[in-house]
């Protein structure tokens, strides 16, 4: 028979045992031969009142304990049931040290045997899931979880999660667990002995053949595309179309616009021209190109390349929109999806890792998710994995750098490459157009069309490649991995593996740590010499965080190029290093291997701040601006400087101009500003002759759109910031109960975001309700965003960068809430130097900067709202500068014909729960 598990989970009126709070539920769950066999369960009196919100989260009231005996009565019964099983919780390092507090403090022995965290267990077996918390991963699981935050139901929840785990253990190759079973002794919990029994089984089952085989890495068998003979006419009338789309969607809605867009793409791609489209929300953007650009590149036989913003959208297209066209179309389409290669996971870089013996926890975990991934992935994306912050750290240190010798036999980059030789169609980012390297060039040489979707966003990913960062504590982070021979670092590792094989001369090993001490002392010096000299130009009363741009600081460029000179010196040391260290001669030991990844990914980290430090201090582009950023309690800590390009266009021109002669479409919902209809495209650096159109869905589509203006807030200019605060969280939580949820809430400062969420949580008004917020909740801001999708009942609390690039389903979305008009921070050092700029040009930054811009914003807000003519979507407005400014009216313009209302909030929320109400009952 085998082991017992007790999966357990208890119900406390607060988090610590030490300051009074007591149990008032206790269930286990008994799992034995991976079936549930028992179950136990009680409430327990607390012997103090049950605090209000813990009532609310558990549901658990005074008068359900009221008649239950105290932990006293029930725990020879508990520590009996438990005895000789493994403790298994959801957070074991919750459950088991309140339960061992407990029998201590009724003076029962120390329980004692092995524990298994299903947390843990399920990072390690699923790790792409969006959430580790036990409902989200119910409801990924279909697992039944009818009353979150019961005892009961969540052991019984525990207890069928890790039944699952098992039988996705089972599922994995041979090599993938004995590599789990070297690594699981590092784990928090005993998962060890679960490993071994399931790699016994394995041993005695026949190989899968879905898997192939990289050194001791299992990965999931991938095939190469292969381009099938098929054959398309493009439907030229609209009679045609819509007889198609009405074949595949019977309600299929016909808009002209759309039909519009297709005729022209296709048009454009026929006549290698280039045309922008502005394709205003409603006229199904997507289809409206992806239809005429397959029937395109499948009758012509050519190849057409679609470039979005984000990773996020990259999938979006490969995994949903190409293959509902595919159906639609009735073909089977070689699509490749191709990204930057610091995207993918370098499998040489896992080996190595793999095989070095001392590696902390984080290491461990992060390998034990990546072994279990390896198994799934078909892409090699690292964007797939949900690792913890100080797994990002060595998610980053597996990331592809190089290219892979020839003699490997594979590489999920090249794969990808590979792949878009034979396709019909590649999907990538905007990034990876302008990053354009020659092994992407070479690929992309054979591309008849591109398709540049969200191609406003051209911008931004141009503005991120051109920036260079300088951060001091990242300087010191990495200057402290490195070490002298005293510290207990990288450069003691290799000194020591160096010198009991003679792989490095003594004498360059020396050298090289004497240029390293001489580097990190200029360092030291000339970033203090900045802060001081920072600090000597701020106000004394004013806010602790400053910016000051750099050409207001008076240092010398002899002290830049001292510590320019002094990297430089170490580098040229530490290559020689390398060279000696990595020869092919000698074969390398595991251990050697991993020291030897490390110092070469830490030489790699000095490379690029060499190439920062120059391009920020020494070689200035005067078509940039830099700044300094300081917070004053934390000096020189806190230093960090930014470069940031004040114009982008010719970047992108260089970048377009070398993917050779092709159609080139651009295209987005925000293509153009009322009045400004070259406000994009200049920044696009495209011809001012280039034709822009402008399509729009008919006012019928808008039906189920609203604005209110909410005409009661106070003036922020009026009243101190945190009585605005309090009425803005007021007027969120009023919305998000009227709505039921499904709320993005948009700021222009992060710090009004954080205060507010806070407000809103500390209130508790919304706690049936998942919230979450750009800079508080983990994540990424596409993984955010995902996890914001997966429920109804959610709020997203976002800043304006958050809307930049995002796509949300209609559906999603109730209301957007706009706190305040999305203007850029008049102090914000981009924004300050490219009006600095206009305004020394004789123009007015305000009506060519400032207020473009945050119409553009407003319009990609509204857009995310309606995505059906089905869908109800309320805009709000809680800034009154829309209603008492001139500029106000642009605003609404730039929306659709939708009926505005200004009224109070009180007046507003009837009218939202009057409305969806009636939605409802329909």
């Amino acid at each position: 028979m085998g082991k017992t598990y007790a999966v357990v989970d208890i119900e406390t009126t607060g988090h610590s045992s030490k300051n009074g709070d007591r149990m008032m539920q206790f269930a286990v769950v008994f799992v034995r031969d991976w079936q549930v066999v028992d179950r136990f369960t009680t409430f327990i009196h607390p012997e103090r009142s049950i605090p209000l919100f813990i009532q609310d989260l558990t549901h658990i009231t005074d008068e359900d304990v009221k008649t239950a005996l105290p932990f006293t009565a029930h725990a020879k019964k508990i520590y009996e049931l438990l005895t000789d099983c493994v403790f298994v919780a959801h957070n074991t390092d919750f459950d088991l040290p309140f339960l061992q507090a407990e029998f201590k403090r009724v003076g029962l022995p120390e329980w004692r045997g092995e524990k298994v965290d299903t947390v843990e267990l399920a990072k390690i077996l699923y790790p792409s899931a969006l959430s580790y918390k036990l409902g989200d991963l119910a409801q990924d699981l279909g697992i039944t979880l009818a009353r979150a935050h019961r005892a009961d139901e969540d052991a019984l929840a525990t207890a069928k999660l890790l039944i699952a785990c098992y039988d996705k253990l089972r599922g994995l190759p041979q090599p993938t667990l004995e590599a789990m079973h070297r690594l699981s002794f590092n784990a928090k919990t005993d998962i060890a002995q679960l490993f071994f029994s399931v790699l016994a089984w394995k041993r005695t089952q026949l190989a899968s053949e879905d898997f192939m085989q990289y050194g001791g890495l299992a990965l999931k068998k991938l095939t190469q595309l292969q381009s099938q003979p098929t054959t398309l006419r493009y439907p030229a009338t609209d009679e045609a179309k819509e007889k198609l789309l009405q074949h595949v969607w019977h309600n299929f809605e016909k808009r002209p616009a759309q039909f519009q867009m297709m005729d022209e793409i296709y048009q454009t791609l026929h006549t290698q021209g280039e045309v922008v489209i502005e394709a205003s929300t409603g006229i199904g953007k997507t289809l409206g190109y992806l239809l005429p650009a397959i029937s395109y590149a499948v009758s012509e036989g050519k190849q057409v390349a679609i470039s979005v913003y984000t990773s996020h959208l990259v999938e979006q297209l490969f995994a949903e929109d190409l293959p509902k066209v595919e159906q639609l179309l009735g073909v089977k389409l070689a699509i490749a999806m191709v990204k930057g290669k610091r995207n993918y996971i370098d499998l040489t870089k896992v080996q190595t890792m793999l095989n070095y013996t001392e590696r902390s926890y984080d290491e461990t975990l992060t390998l034990l998710q990546v072994l279990v991934w390896l198994t799934e992935t078909v892409t090699g994306d690292t964007n797939e994995l949900n690792v913890s912050g100080g797994g990002q750290l060595v998610v980053d240190k597996l990331r592809k750098e190089q290219d892979s010798a020839p003699s490997k036999p594979f590489d999920y980059y090249n794969y990808a490459l590979a792949q878009c030789k034979h396709a019909t169609i590649i999907v990538t980012n905007h990034a990876m157009v302008l990053a354009h390297t020659e092994q992407a060039a070479s690929v992309f040489a054979q591309v008849d069309g591109w398709i540049f979707d969200e191609a406003h966003q051209l911008i931004q990913a141009a503005m991120q490649r051109e920036t260079q960062m300088f951060s001091y504590t990242y300087g010191k982070y990495i200057f402290g991995q490195i070490g002298c021979y005293d510290d207990d670092a990288t450069f003691r590792l290799l000194y020591e593996a160096s010198r009991k094989y003679e792989r490095v001369s003594p004498f360059l090993l020396q050298e090289a740590e004497r240029l390293f001490s001489r580097m990190v002392e200029q360092f030291d010096t000339v970033t203090n010499a900045l802060a001081k000299n920072a600090m000597k130009h701020f106000p004394r009363k004013r806010d602790h965080k400053q910016t000051l741009f750099l050409p207001q600081l008076t240092i010398p460029l002899t002290y830049y190029t001292s510590v320019a000179d002094a990297m430089q010196a170490w580098l040229t040391r530490a290559l020689e290093i390398t060279a000696q260290f990595s020869n092919e001669l000698v074969q390398l030991a595991p251990s050697e291997q991993q020291i030897l990844a490390d110092w070469r990914y830490l030489v790699q980290q000095v490379q690029l701040m060499l190439h920062q430090w120059r391009a920020l201090f020494i070689e200035v582009n005067s078509s940039n601006t830099a700044w300094l950023e300081l917070d004053k309690r934390s000096v020189p800590s806190s230093l960090r400087i930014v470069q940031h390009p004040l114009d982008v266009a010719a970047v992108i021109q260089d970048a377009v101009t070398k993917l050779g002669k092709c159609a080139r479409i651009f295209t987005s919902g925000t293509m153009t500003v009322p009045k400004q209809p070259t406000f994009i495209t200049a920044q696009l650096g495209l011809s001012a002759t280039t034709r822009v159109l402008q399509l729009h869905a008919p006012a019928s589509y808008y039906a189920g759109a609203s604005t209110f203006i909410v005409t009661d807030m106070p003036d922020i200019q009026q009243v101190p910031q945190h009585e605005y605060i309090e009425m803005v969280a007021y007027a969120i939580t009023q919305t998000v109960r009227a709505t039921e949820g499904r709320c993005f809430v948009l700021f222009t400062s992060q710090q009004m975001l954080r205060q507010t969420v806070e407000l809103i949580q500390e209130s508790e008004l919304l706690q049936d309700y998942m919230l979450f917020a750009q800079g508080i909740t983990s994540g990424s801001r596409m993984r955010i965003l995902k996890s914001f999708q997966k429920f109804k009942r959610a709020v997203l609390f976002g800043t304006n960068s958050f809307w930049e690039g995002v796509d949300v389903p209609g559906d999603a979305l109730a209301s957007v809430i706009v706190v305040r008009l999305p203007f850029s921070a008049p102090e914000a050092p981009l924004f300050k130097a490219q009006a600095e700029r206009i305004t020394a040009a004789g123009h007015n930054a305000f009506y060519e900067l400032s207020l473009p811009e945050a119409i553009l914003r407003f319009k990609q807000g509204f857009g995310r709202l309606i995505r059906s003519s089905q869908d109800k979507g309320a805009l709000i407005v809680l800034d009154r500068r829309i209603e008492t400014k001139a500029y106000g009216k642009a605003f609404i313009a730039a929306l659709p014909s939708i009926p505005v209302h200004k009224v109070p909030l009180t007046d507003m929320v009837l009218q939202l729960e009057n409305w969806y109400n009636k939605n409802d009952e329909r």
